[in-house]
């Protein structure tokens, strides 16, 4: 489902206060809880990234890419691991919270991208409007499509870096042994620490 500003306002304020009761430096408001299982019992797939402020360094990103959870449980889980579970960083602590902003990304379903030869995958995905999944036997890789907005890559180049990241070389998607998988997503981000919430458009283009 489209999810519209209001809703993206509940998701990403949800996904703050939800860190900030483990943390025990607030509780979760009740009213709001109940809004956000209310609103998003449809399964849907999600990310919660966590950036410190204003430097946007990533502190955290963790979530769902497939619709197999009601997307209020997705949410919670994910923004839960985004602060305490991500590999790649030291477990959130309180002090931090006044310098950091959470971003949510809803996702669509992923489907394959079918082309009859890999060579014409840079063709068939677009940057500034599609995520990408690479997927070998034993290992994948997802990239949210902000990603390739913000390091200014081209299609190519977001492919390698897809199989990059799920440890694959980094022609690997030109091969043919591999599975291509494509999806778009709504980013609602906080402006400020606990601060307003937008939508952030990936890219003019996609927001016109």
């Amino acid at each position: 489902m489209a999810v519209t500003l209001e809703d993206g306002k509940i998701l990403v304020k949800s996904a703050r206060f939800h860190v900030e009761d483990k943390l025990g430096k607030g509780e979760f408001p009740q009213d709001i809880f109940g809004e956000l299982k209310r609103r998003f019992q449809e399964k849907q797939g999600v990310f919660t990234t966590i950036e410190t402020y204003p430097e946007h360094h990533l502190r955290g990103c963790i979530g769902y890419p497939y619709p197999v959870y009601p997307l209020w449980k997705a949410l919670i889980s994910s923004a839960e691991e985004a602060a305490f579970g991500d590999p790649r960083f030291p477990p959130l602590e309180a002090e931090e919270l006044d310098g950091v902003v959470f971003e949510v990304t809803v996702l669509t379903p992923p489907e394959p991208v079918r082309v009859k030869h890999s060579y014409e995958l840079p063709q068939a995905i677009k940057v500034g409007r599609d995520g990408l999944i690479v997927k070998a036997s034993w290992t994948s890789g997802l990239l949210l499509p902000q990603v390739a907005v913000e390091y200014g890559w081209d299609e190519e180049e977001f492919l390698s870096q897809t199989c990059v990241k799920a440890g694959l070389p980094v022609d690997a998607w030109k091969m043919g042994d591999v599975e291509v998988m494509k999806f778009t997503g709504q980013i609602f981000a906080e402006k400020t620490p606990s601060g307003e919430v937008e939508e952030k458009p990936l890219s003019k283009s996609c927001a016109e």
